[in-house]
């Protein structure tokens, strides 16, 4: 599909998805942009719309991409595009960083948790299930130290309160004071 977004012209693939409840748009490292849409949604205008209010930072990521390639920066190494040998190579290493900071984080043992899982995200850096797992990204390793621990305290808290509300900012702030801070840098990283 084809769209004109600031006088520029610009392909978008569609994407039908039966896990999606709204639109998802997506910059990949090729500069490939992807709509993932619920399963029955044929709304093309609602595509068209949501596209022309993403644009600037559409054209934005495309530009990103187009300059950097398919290398992108996180933390103080090149990744490319994080394919299973790096995942493999480094996955290990994540879930020993991750426990040690868990370790660190919850001394009183207020956070009860079911399992750790490390996995290789495209978008996401940690994530909390209603079942008490936690989840992170295997890229975590390439980060700054207390970017690393900002993630690890964020899905911590999550285990108290599912939500970002104001009480659940409040706890994050019991461990990372600079936490928005952290949220701020952490949104400059590309993966």
């Amino acid at each position: 599909m084809k769209t004109t977004l600031n006088n520029r012209e610009i392909e978008y693939a569609i994407r039908k998805s039966t896990r999606a409840r709204n639109l998802r748009l997506t910059v990949n490292c090729d500069a490939s942009v992807v709509v993932t849409v619920p399963r029955y949604f044929f709304g093309m205008y609602k595509i068209e719309r949501f596209l022309q209010a993403k644009a600037s930072w559409v054209l934005r990521k495309i530009d990103y991409f187009k300059k950097f390639g398919n290398r992108v920066r996180v933390g103080e190494s090149r990744l490319g595009h994080g394919g299973r040998r790096e995942y493999k190579k480094y996955r290990e290493q994540a879930r020993a960083l991750i426990a040690q900071k868990i370790t660190q984080l919850n001394q009183t043992g207020e956070f009860v948790f079911n399992r750790i899982s490390i996995k290789n995200h495209k978008s996401r850096w940690g994530s909390c299930s209603k079942k008490k797992n936690l989840n992170f990204n295997y890229k975590i390793v390439f980060l700054p130290e207390h970017l690393a621990e900002y993630i690890v305290a964020h899905e911590l808290c999550h285990l108290k309160e599912l939500n970002h509300s104001r009480k659940f900012w409040n706890l994050v702030a019991e461990f990372v004071p600079d936490y928005k801070e952290q949220r701020r840098a952490l949104k400059r990283v590309v993966f």
